[in-house]
């Protein structure tokens, strides 16, 4: 029954961001769930929602962690190398142009900033911390978690790859290193997993009572959670691109599943 899915609210942009929101939306419906998309010209949904998805998009407006805009040559570097599991790297093939191709004609440009967006997000956190709704911020979003606990962030994380190459790809191309006594790492099962890479910010200082759970091997911060709440994650990368890989499917499974403990309180 429609009834028995938890709602989970996906956010965001007014404008783009179809990709997301139909990837988004068919990992929530997968394991489960109900997804609502919010954004800002729609406003907060009539339904009760049981679990909030912050997604990507648009650069924070730096004023929300008392910084100036700083203005980055942003490189596109895909000299990594492959995923080593070769059957998630055939899938990843054979979805990869469809992923490329939604994502070019539905995708507006994420650089800029949109302070109503901002709004709506911010007040959805907390809405969500107060009542105690499982929350999954995805890049954009994990940073909106970081700054919502008094964090702040790297505007221009390029000095990092001074000594390694900068991906900035769709595809699962990226390491990172998961911690193992972290709820991602119940979460993955793995301590090392192929990520992939749409940001050009990051976490810079940690909010009050995050933890970071997951990082490049420069020491760029990759996800990060909640120290004393059930489930506050964010990734920095974008789970909902990396269907074919089961690992990235549970995040979406264990975030519906908080959600529907919740719904039956």
């Amino acid at each position: 029954m429609s009834n028995s899915r938890p709602n989970i609210g996906v956010t965001g942009p007014d404008k783009g961001g179809r990709a997301a929101w139909w990837f988004a939306r068919f990992a929530v419906f997968l394991h489960g769930g109900r997804a609502i998309h919010i954004y800002p010209q729609k406003g907060l949904p009539d339904e009760d929602i049981h679990g909030l998805i912050i997604g990507g998009g648009a650069d924070i407006n730096p004023e929300r962690y008392g910084a100036e805009e700083v203005r980055e040559l942003f490189m596109k570097d895909e000299k990594v190398s492959s995923v080593r599991n070769f059957f998630n790297y055939l899938l990843t093939i054979l979805f990869f142009p469809f992923i490329y191709f939604l994502r070019k004609i539905l995708s507006a440009s994420s650089a800029d900033i949109d302070n109503n967006r901002d709004e709506l997000e911010f007040g959805l956190i907390k809405q969500a911390v107060d009542k105690k709704i499982p929350i999954l911020g995805i890049c954009r979003g994990a940073q909106l978690l970081n700054i919502h606990f008094g964090g702040t962030l790297e505007q221009d994380i390029t000095s990092y790859y001074t000594e390694v190459p900068r991906v900035h790809s769709v595809w699962p191309k990226k390491r990172v290193e998961v911690d193992e006594n972290s709820m991602l790492y119940d979460i993955l099962t793995f301590r090392k997993v192929w990520v992939n890479a749409l940001h050009h910010q990051a976490v810079d200082e940690l909010g009050k009572n995050l933890a970071v759970v997951a990082k490049e091997e420069n020491g760029i911060v990759q996800a990060i959670e909640h120290t004393d709440r059930d489930f506050i994650l964010g990734v920095q990368w974008h789970p909902e691109y990396m269907p074919q890989i089961p690992a990235q499917r549970r995040i979406f499974e264990q975030l519906v599943t908080e959600a529907r403990a919740r719904m039956k309180k």
